[in-house]
């Protein structure tokens, strides 16, 4: 649809009084803060304190009423929020074309021209003839004419004030054109911004919210998105954020919270309270549709809301979240701006944004954070899914899972990531641990090996790992000493073959059957300490400090079928001996680690 003809005129736009727009913006921008402020107040005190002080039916019905007025809050957090910048964005585009107009209008007025109602410019006489040399004509100049600029013939030169008359005339005309489609667009964005009747803020209202977002983003690009230093390191980030006044970050949370709360060089506080608010609209704009991988992320997110929203220790800090390719999620337990240890865990293969990530990996984090805590209170863990892992050992993903790429694309956005989490920490040493589980090793192989390595980094820590990527610990840039391997005596994944037993392995079977199998795998990897992606790091040829873990279940067991022995490392239930040394290399206590023998 495009604009319809419009009534504006130069003058209109010459007397508009932006700042009155401005000042309606302020009002949804006091309504907007008065909104959160209730929200927060509803989360922070009240139900923690009905938490921990009532109990039964009666403390639970109240709970969930507050927390049905603590959505709604936020949902016109949200849409007032809106209100304001599109308010603040109508402004910022019709003074654009004021001053263009002005400009326009100054020029006529030091040439003496009369700018007419509809956009003509009429000039006086000037120059002279060729043949008589009297002054030649005035005239008028229209949008779309060149009067003057064509002479009749060659013996009449133009007026020379034609040309620059015609072009005042084309400039105020384009100024007004422009405004005109500014006010359309921006017409049709307040209409949208209604809510429906009543006292409820319905799931379809978010999916409704997350189109009235998106609307207002593309609007105020201009106005908001373009100052953003995207293209600049996390340090020149959080130098740019802190110099904002406090209207400008208001605006930025209430209208690009995805942008702002996955932002690296962000604080931690304002990235958990922009991706809060960002998870309600994506899990509104994915409740828009009907395809399997939405419904999936959809799973994953609500699961994640429900932890948010339920409280507990230590607090949860939601650092990222997104719906592109497999889905992004980083969670962290603690504030890794204050915290004196942070980790962040990597995950490998199979993981994405659905429930079983919500549940799993998170608890992993949360679990490695209380271990880490009961070493040192001032630690934080994180985990970290920020890259598309591999999905499948079957089919077209099993290329993805045998390969790099994946793993190099990952790295470099865990090493951003690291670089952020290094310019907010507030500490003057802060002890940071990068851990790699499964493929996730590989991801943190891969970043080592990038730039000058894992900003900020520490300690590794690679459990359950096919490999890194090199051959050698110290290759990993922290110092062999400072790299830390759990493997598994049954833990499949910790042996699977390298690519030149795997080449040569079926070279021998396609030769000889399985004794030519076994002669030439065991020729490709004459030390047997090779896997898929290099070194085995549990090795010691690898050279890194292996610690104790359960031997986990056999893969062949009375249950049949079991790769848990894979995916036990970070649980201190069913393997207390790999989750305490995790927690206490995270908490820069690696002096206290037992060690384990080499494979």
């Amino acid at each position: 649809m495009s604009p319809s003809p419009s009534t504006l005129t130069w003058a209109q736009l010459r007397d508009l009084r932006c700042a009155e727009l401005e000042g309606a913006a302020d009002g949804w921008g006091k309504a907007s803060n008065r909104a959160d402020a209730g929200r927060d107040r509803i989360e922070k005190q009240l139900l923690n304190g009905l938490r921990e002080t009532q109990h039964g039916e009666a403390a639970d019905a109240a709970v969930g009423r507050l927390r049905q007025l603590g959505r709604n809050l936020q949902y016109v957090y949200t849409e007032c929020g809106l209100l304001r910048t599109t308010l603040n964005s109508l402004a910022h585009e019709m003074k654009v074309q004021q001053r263009a107009l002005r400009d326009a209008l100054d020029d006529a007025e030091a040439l003496r021209f009369t700018v007419h109602a509809d956009g003509s410019v009429t000039y006086p006489e000037a120059g002279e003839g060729l043949v008589d040399g009297k002054p030649l004509p005035g005239g008028t100049a229209s949008v779309g004419a060149a009067p003057g600029l064509l002479p009749p013939s060659g013996l009449v030169a133009p007026n020379p004030h034609a040309a620059k008359a015609q072009d005042i005339a084309d400039r105020v005309t384009q100024a007004v054109r422009t405004a005109a489609e500014v006010d359309w667009q921006f017409a049709g964005i307040l209409r949208k911004l209604k809510a429906e009747e009543g006292l409820k803020v319905p799931d379809r209202t978010w999916t409704d919210a997350a189109g009235d977002a998106a609307a207002v983003r593309d609007a105020a690009r201009g106005y908001l998105k373009a100052a953003v230093p995207l293209d600049a390191n996390p340090a020149t980030r959080r130098a740019w954020w802190a110099a904002l006044t406090d209207e400008q970050r208001e605006e930025y949370l209430a209208v690009y919270p995805d942008l702002i709360g996955n932002l690296d060089g962000i604080p931690s506080l304002v990235r958990d309270a922009a991706n809060r608010d960002n998870l309600q609209l994506l899990i509104g704009k994915l409740e828009g549709r009907d395809d399997a991988k939405a419904e999936t992320q959809l799973e994953g997110l609500r699961e994640i809301d429900r932890q948010l929203r339920a409280g507990g220790q230590p607090p949860m800090f939601l650092l990222g979240i997104g719906d592109e390719g497999n889905g992004r999620a980083i969670v962290s337990y603690g504030n890794p701006d204050t915290a004196r240890n942070v980790s962040a865990y990597v995950p490998g293969l199979n993981t994405s944004l659905d429930e079983d990530f919500a549940k799993g990996d998170l608890k992993r984090a949360r679990d490695t954070a209380i271990g880490t805590q009961m070493h040192d209170p001032s630690s934080a863990a994180i985990v970290w899914l920020g890259y598309d892992a591999p999905q499948s050992l079957d089919g077209l993903d099993s290329l993805d899972v045998m390969g790099d790429e994946r793993a190099v694309k990952g790295g470099g956005a865990f090493n951003g990531f690291m670089s952020g989490i290094s310019a907010t920490n507030e500490n003057e040493h802060p002890h940071m641990t990068a851990i790699g589980h499964s493929y996730g090793s590989r991801t943190v192989g891969a970043a080592t090996q990038q730039g000058e390595g894992i900003p900020g980094v520490d300690d590794i820590v690679l459990v359950g790992s096919p490999g890194v990527g090199v051959d050698r610990a110290e290759d990993l840039g922290v110092g062999k000493g400072h790299v830390f391997v759990g493997a598994a005596e049954n833990d499949v994944v910790t042996k699977l073959p390298s690519k030149q037993q795997s080449v040569a392995g079926a070279v021998g079977w396609a030769v000889a059957g399985p004794f030519g199998a076994h002669v030439l795998g065991d020729a490709a990897d004459q030390g047997d300490d090779d896997l898929w992606f290099g070194k085995d790091p549990a090795s010691s040829a690898f050279g890194a400090r292996r610690f104790p873990v359960d031997e986990g279940p056999r893969l062949i067991g009375s249950q049949g079928l079991s790769i848990d022995a894979h995916s036990q490392y970070f649980d201190p239930d069913r393997d207390n001996s790999s989750a305490n040394s995790i927690a206490l290399v995270a908490a820069g206590q690696s002096q206290r680690l037992k060690a384990e023998e080499y494979r």
